[in-house]
């Protein structure tokens, strides 16, 4: 199907949104990105780009030169939490190298590109509801604005207030850990760039460089029944964050000793959604299928999503045919991503005799470890 003029509207300027909106504008039709916020911006904090979304960057022509804007990985180093013994070390995916994004860096990429393409960008603009007609799509605003367009993409999070609208309410589940989330200057510059991941009971901790390895990127993730706070722009209090991580030494725990200012939120999940589209109005990204960050692949996701939704218009005739197909092409996928990032939740966090028998196990496959993986990494959705 051509999608030359065709008006579309994307709910959510958010990286899967914009990439969305520019794959679409990309190919003719007439995209606008409804954002409720007053500017596009990202906490501070990174994001790991594997093979499979930098296809998806690549095919946009936003990454020609990542080095520009990202820090290639070395690899990820598996770290014990007393004294940071190293357990294991992972090479690079063979699919093709791992980038470390600043979310504020890719998201401004993608936003330029989008305008230099001609989508419009209109904040404060917050959707209340979006109702599906036989030749449309109505999208209704807070402010009283009434649009209206050939199809609508909610890319609005895994909060979306558009899920509903196709799938009910649905209560989330708290999964009793609690993420919080910092950055510190990196002063080791000696120190080869690649992830770490210390592990300990109940407990782990991520970093990896951002910004030619002038910033480092802190992820520490703990199992906790006290917090239920879901939003993660939530302040914390660097304070908690030491005593909660206080037995933590080695690389982890020097990075933690920086922290000054962190952001938290509890980890709660939503299943993959069973109706992604109804013909008028589609799913992408954390709104079809919020994922627990422990396979890194949520923004590879939406990327995913983004490509796969405007090269359906390219396969298919009509605009119901198109969005049923990218539903059908996409959902299976999500759902084994999603569960693969589910069981590492538990991997990550054992106890006891468990976590020894597994740290011995790792000093012997670590490094074959990253093959179990290749098929989330080799996919490429452009292909």
């Amino acid at each position: 199907m051509k999608i030359d003029g065709l008006q579309i509207c994307v709910i959510g300027g958010g990286i899967g949104g914009m990439a969305a909106a520019l794959a679409l504008q990309q190919r003719g039709a007439r995209v606008t990105v409804l954002e409720q916020a007053e500017a596009l911006t990202e906490v501070g904090a990174g994001l790991q780009i594997s093979a499979n979304g930098m296809a998806v960057l690549r095919a946009l022509g936003v990454v020609d030169d990542p080095g520009r804007v990202a820090q290639l990985s070395h690899g990820t180093v598996l770290r014990d939490y007393r004294r940071g013994r190293v357990v294991s070390r992972l090479p690079a995916p063979s699919a093709g190298p791992t980038w470390y994004f600043h979310r504020a860096d890719l998201l401004d990429v993608l936003q330029k590109a989008a305008e230099r393409a001609g989508v419009s960008i209109r904040l404060n603009a917050r959707v209340t509801n979006v109702r599906k007609h036989p030749a449309e799509a109505e999208i209704a605003l807070q402010d009283g604005t009434r649009l209206r367009a050939e199809f609508a993409v909610a890319a609005d999070g895994g909060r979306s207030g558009i899920r509903p609208i196709l799938n009910g309410t649905e209560a989330p589940a708290f999964t009793h850990q609690v993420a919080w989330r910092s950055t510190v200057p990196w002063t080791d510059h000696e120190a080869e760039p690649m992830a770490s991941l210390t592990m300990g009971p109940g407990r782990h901790v991520v970093t990896y460089p951002l910004r030619k390895q002038s910033m480092l990127n802190i992820v520490a993730v703990e199992e906790r029944s006290d917090w239920r706070e879901e939003g993660w722009r939530l302040r914390g209090d660097p304070e908690d964050l030491w005593a909660r991580f206080s037995d933590f030494s080695g690389p982890a725990g020097a990075a933690l000793a920086q922290v000054q200012d962190v952001h938290l939120w509890a980890l709660f999940l939503r299943p993959v959604a069973q109706k992604w589209q109804n013909g008028r109005v589609a799913l992408l990204g954390d709104a079809a299928h919020p994922t627990l960050p422990f396979m890194a692949q949520g923004a590879c996701l939406a990327l995913e999503d983004a490509w796969i939704l405007a090269r359906s218009f390219d396969e298919q005739s009509g605009v119901r045919r198109a969005l049923e197909a990218y539903e059908s092409t996409r959902k299976s996928r999500a759902r084994k991503v999603v569960a693969a990032a589910g069981a590492n939740a538990r991997n990550f966090h054992l106890r006891g005799p468990a976590r020894l028998a597994a740290q011995a196990a790792l000093a012997l496959i670590g490094p074959r470890l990253t093959r179990r993986y290749d098929w989330i990494y080799d996919y490429d959705p452009t292909a």
